[in-house]
């Protein structure tokens, strides 16, 4: 079960400062999203950045995670999500448990349980809160490569899991974990 973090957002709602570089706990915020992925299971753990990617790479430490950088991050998650997609081609995964940058209420025991609901390579499961879906979501590998064609603007994965609701195995999170966004200037209350 690979895990794969998209951290390229510059923050826009938030001034322009790149999410993955928020300050959670005394370290970036991106360091926290991939731990909790590997402590949840996943294995390896692919990041993908994008703004001000330079700066990420120097100041969190990401030894042990494997990281690509999406060039064209501006115009949305959807890219960023295939860069990630395609950083996994060949990895040998069955499957990949995707997470965001800026939701750092979703740990560990949330990952492990959306992780648990894969049913191989075609398997296709989100975490949801009170019965509506959110993330982490996870991805079988024989998805990948329709997902990945779908993935376009800020939408990622949405239209897909839309189209294969009837597939799509929902995994109530709701007391584990916590599902908000950091998109503010008020969110970042949140980080403290």
């Amino acid at each position: 079960m690979a895990g794969l973090v998209l951290a390229a957002g510059g923050g826009r709602r938030l001034g322009g400062r790149p999410k993955a570089l928020l300050d959670y706990r005394g370290r970036p915020l991106v360091e926290h999203a991939a731990r909790v992925l590997r402590d949840g299971g996943c294995e390896p753990v692919h990041i993908v950045l994008g703004a001000a990617a330079e700066t990420v790479l120097a100041r969190a430490e990401l030894a042990g995670y494997d990281v690509a950088v999406n060039p064209d991050w501006a115009a949305g998650m959807g890219g960023s999500l295939r860069v990630g997609l395609a950083a996994l081609a060949g990895s040998g995964a069955d499957a990949v448990v995707v997470s965001l940058v800026d939701q750092p209420g979703i740990g560990a025991a949330a990952v492990a349980r959306v992780a648990a609901a894969s049913a191989g390579r075609g398997a296709l499961a989100a975490a949801a809160y009170g019965g509506e879906r959110g993330h982490p979501v996870l991805f079988g590998a024989d998805r990948w490569a329709d997902i990945a064609a779908s993935a376009a603007g800020d939408r990622g994965a949405r239209a897909y899991l839309r189209c294969h609701a009837d597939a799509l195995t929902l995994v109530e999170c709701g007391d584990v974990a916590e599902a908000y966004d950091i998109d503010t200037p008020e969110d970042l209350k949140r980080l403290e």
